[in-house]
This record gives structure tokens, C-alpha cells and sequence, in this order.
């Protein structure tokens, strides 16, 4: 860190090397800038994104991810399998899983544990899924369910790195820092990327790492940021004692100041950065209190979610992303833990579900009364399933072949099922959707085609679908 009488000597020495080594013409040059335009001027500005106008017409403005951490079992939630019901405890055919990446059951016998809930019809088509989920259920016309999905990452960490960035190696951007990039966001005082956390009951607690939201190689000031559901929001956001918000403002125009002078020192974009997000720390002093602040919502409201604003709960959290979006935020990301169930997977997934079914179904109905479900893409699920084999007794593995997310609005095509997997719920064999495809059909649907995001970085340009991803029309509505 330079010292406040190094920084002001070395300002000293550039304004005299700039004058007698640069001379007449770096005086002329520098008059032709306006200083309206300078980079530090610029941090100021809010950032429109580099993707203008849309490669193709946008059907979605943003973004609401929600993330079940853990891994959740497609065998108990969306992906009823009769064939395995019928082959409980018997052994797993040797031809499904011979070859086959497994976590933890490497040299056990594999024995078939058959689904440990009750399937029901829902929806026009009579579509089966978990009666643990009836509300999701009652919203199923406007869900595609997908049921084909693969991943390549068979632990929990490196399988989140990989959805969130489309690589198990870390330090890449993640996707709601592509989108904020390429997008920039609609919200004049909240950042374009907030992420939310919440855990219940019922697993064992896997830590989620702020990595898994970080910008990588790109400026941090797409990064997300984390806001806590219960006590502060955002930890160190208010003022000190004794110091008002005009105070406050003061030292952020000085703070400023000297950061763009530093900025024409060294010529480093992360202090258009810091800039820029000291800037929109003062701005989220007002406007996160107001944000967090559910008083104004209907109890009709807080009813449907099932939630107690400021509890820190996954309802809560998913009412605050209703908010959020309202307020222009453009990727919004909820993880809510403990779906690690290695061992009680029946009672693990009947207490996870009664914690998201309800608050993910209300996400949609209320989003849908509000006209907002056309233009905001919801997307549900985990990092990868669990096996059809036993672990335990009554628990389950991580699982990569084949296992079960759903999508819903901003141009999604409601009430039909995409893709399949086997009889046994091992594999995906039909029409599979890998972690790139929908990365690209989620870029596609906010009028991004995925191979022209791109950033140059350690000489290659890198994007958030590398060099794969196909965007997934049967999906489309």
C-alpha cells in the first residue's frame, strides 16, 4: 500500500517526467480528452454491457437461479423409475455401471435401493413427480422438467465450479458474472448479480465457497454479491457511529478522487473498479434497507411464500428475489444446503422438500401475477443427483450421469418433459442437456448467442460455454 507522502511524490515526479520527457505533444494529446470520458468518470457510470443490441431477440431480462446444494436425488423429486422400485435390493446389473466414475461405493457390492417416495400425476399432461412436491406440482404447466442432465465433476465443490463456471477450474468467471458483463443490469442502486444463502435440515452441511460467485479473469466489479438473508445484509455496508450520510459522502468523493489520480499513475482497470463499487456501496446504503424491508408486502404475499421475512430462510430468500428482480437486478443466485444425503435419503429429501417446495412454487406464481414470469428465467436445481445404488442401506451417492433439473418462464416452453433417463435412472439416453447446453440456452433466452460473449485473457479468448454448448430448442417455447 503507498504511503500518502510516497503517493504524493510520485505524483510530483510523473506531472515532471510528463512535462519535460512527453513535452509540447503530450500536453496537445491530453487537450483532445474529454475529461468527462476518462476511465474513473466512467466507473461512475452504470455499466450498459458490452452485448449492444442483442445478438438475437431477448425473451428473458434476467435471471433467478436457485441452487440445491448437496446434490438432490432426481430418484425421489422428478424421476419416478418403476423398474427400480421392482429390482429393490437386488443387485445393480453389472452393464449399467461397469466403467462408471463412482464416488464413494468404488469395490462395494451395488445393491438397487428403490425410490423412497410416492409418485403422483400432475399438470394437463398427467406428468409424475414426487408427491413430496404438490405446489410445484400445481405449477407444473409452466415448468419444463428436464431429466436428461449430465456432469462431468463428481464431488461437490468442483461439480459447483463446473455449473456455475463451465470448468472444474477455479478462478474462471462465473455465469452470473458473464451475464452481468455482457448485460449490465437494469438496477440503479443494487448490484447486477446478488447472491442469497440459506440452510435448513435433513443433510450434512457442504460449505459454499464465495469463489463460486466470483468474476474470475473478469473485472471484479461483475463478481456477486452476497447478501445475508438474517442480521446485517451486507456486512460492513452502514456507517460508523456518529457519521451521517452526508459524511459518508464526503469521504467517498475524496476516497474517489484520489483513486482516479492514483488510476492515471498506473493505468490498473481493478481502480475503475474500486471506484465504481465505492460508488455503488453508497448507493446500496439507501437502497438495501428499503430492499430488505418486506413490511409493505401483503400478508396474502407472505402467505403464499410460507415465509417470515428477515428469517434467512430458503421462503424468505425466494421472496426477496421476487424483489430483487422487481428492482432490475439482473442474476440472481439462491443456494439453500444440506441435500448431501449419503445416508436417511428418505427423510433427508421429505424435510428438504417441505423447505422449497412451496416458497419455488409461490416464486412463480407470484412472479406470473405480476406479469414478470414472461421476461425472468427460473431455474431449479442442483449440482448433480444420486445413484440408484445404496449407500448405507438408505442413503445415496453422487451422480453424474443422469439426473433432473427444471426450468420455468423467460421463454421457456411450460408443461412438457425434456429428455430421459434409464429404467434404472442411471444414465441419460435421451435427448441429453450436458452443463454447456444449458449455459447456451440460458445466454440464448437473454439474446446472447454463447459463442460471441467472449474475453481475451493470458493470450485466449475465453467464454462461459468454452468450446461447447448447443442451445436446446425443444426447450424454447
Amino acid at each position: 500500500m503507498t504511503s500518502p507522502a510516497e503517493f504524493l511524490h510520485q505524483q510530483t515526479r510523473r506531472t515532471f517526467l510528463g512535462q519535460t520527457t512527453r513535452g509540447l505533444g503530450a500536453v496537445a494529446l491530453a487537450s483532445l480528452f474529454d475529461p468527462a470520458h476518462s476511465r474513473a468518470a466512467i466507473a461512475q457510470e452504470k455499466w450498459r454491457g458490452i452485448i449492444s443490441p442483442p445478438h438475437i431477440a431477448p425473451k428473458a431480462k434476467r435471471v433467478i437461479w436457485l441452487t440445491m446444494a448437496g446434490g438432490p436425488s432426481h430418484l425421489e423429486t422428478f424421476d419416478p423409475k418403476p423398474k427400480l422400485a421392482e429390482m429393490n435390493g437386488q443387485p445393480m446389473p453389472e452393464s449399467i455401471t461397469k466403467g462408471q466414475q463412482i464416488a464413494q461405493l468404488q469395490g462395494q457390492a451395488l445393491k438397487c435401493l428403490g425410490p423412497q417416495a410416492t409418485f403422483k400425476k400432475f399438470g394437463q399432461n398427467g406428468t409424475e413427480i414426487s408427491a413430496l412436491f404438490p405446489e410445484i406440482g400445481a405449477s407444473l404447466d409452466d415448468i419444463c422438467l428436464i431429466r436428461s442432465m449430465k456432469t462431468e465433476a463428481i464431488n461437490h465443490d468442483p461439480a459447483h465450479c463446473f455449473m456455475n463456471t463451465g470448468t472444474t477450474i477455479a478462478g474462471r468467471p462465473s455465469m452470473g458474472a458473464w451475464v452481468n458483463y455482457g448485460l449490465g443490469s437494469e438496477a440503479e442502486e443494487l448490484p447486477g448479480f446478488v447472491v442469497l444463502t440459506s440452510a435448513g435440515k435433513g443433510g450434512q452441511m457442504q460449505p459454499i465457497a464465495a469463489r463460486q460467485w466470483s468474476a474470475g479473469f473478469l473485472p471484479s466489479r461483475f463478481q456477486g454479491v452476497n447478501m445475508r438473508g438474517k442480521g446485517d445484509p451486507v456486512l460492513y455496508l452502514s456507517n460508523p457511529a456518529g457519521v451521517s450520510r452526508e459524511q459518508q459522502q464526503d469521504v467517498i468523493g475524496a476516497v474517489n478522487k484520489l483513486n482516479a489520480q492514483y488510476d492515471v499513475r498506473v493505468d490498473d482497470p481493478e481502480i475503475a473498479t474500486r471506484i465504481a463499487q465505492y460508488e455503488m456501496a453508497f448507493k446500496m446504503q439507501a437502497s438495501v434497507p428499503e430492499l430488505m424491508d418486506a413490511k409493505g408486502e401483503p400478508q396474502s404475499v407472505l402467505d403464499l411464500y410460507g415465509c417470515k421475512p428477515g428469517d434467512g430462510s430458503f421462503a424468505a430468500n425466494c421472496l426477496l428475489a421476487r424483489r430483487l428482480a422487481e428492482r432490475g437486478v439482473r442474476f440472481i443466485q439462491l443456494y439453500h444446503r444440506d441435500w448431501d444425503h449419503h445416508g436417511g435419503v428418505k427423510e433427508g429429501v421429505e424435510l428438504k422438500a417441505a423447505e422449497v417446495d412451496r416458497a419455488s412454487a409461490a416464486l412463480i406464481r407470484d412472479l406470473k401475477q405480476r406479469d414478470m414470469l414472461k421476461d425472468t428465467l427460473v431455474i431449479y436445481g442442483g449440482e448433480f443427483g444420486r445413484t440408484p445404488m445404496s449407500q448405507g442401506g438408505n442413503g445415496r451417492d453422487h451422480h453424474i450421469a443422469g439426473f433432473t433439473m427444471w426450468a420455468a418462464g423467460g421463454g421457456i416452453k411450460g408443461g412438457v418433459v425434456h429428455g430421459a433417463t434409464d429404467e434404472f435412472g442411471y444414465h441419460a439416453v435421451q435427448d441429453i442437456v450436458e452443463v454447456h447446453d444449458l449455459h447456451a440456452t440460458l445466454l440464448h433466452l437473454l439474446g446472447i448467442e454463447h459463442t460471441k460473449l467472449n474475453y481475451r485473457y493470458q493470450g485466449r479468448d475465453f467464454r462461459l460455454t468454452d468450446v461447447r454448448g448447443h442451445v436446446v430448442k425443444a426447450m424454447l417455447a
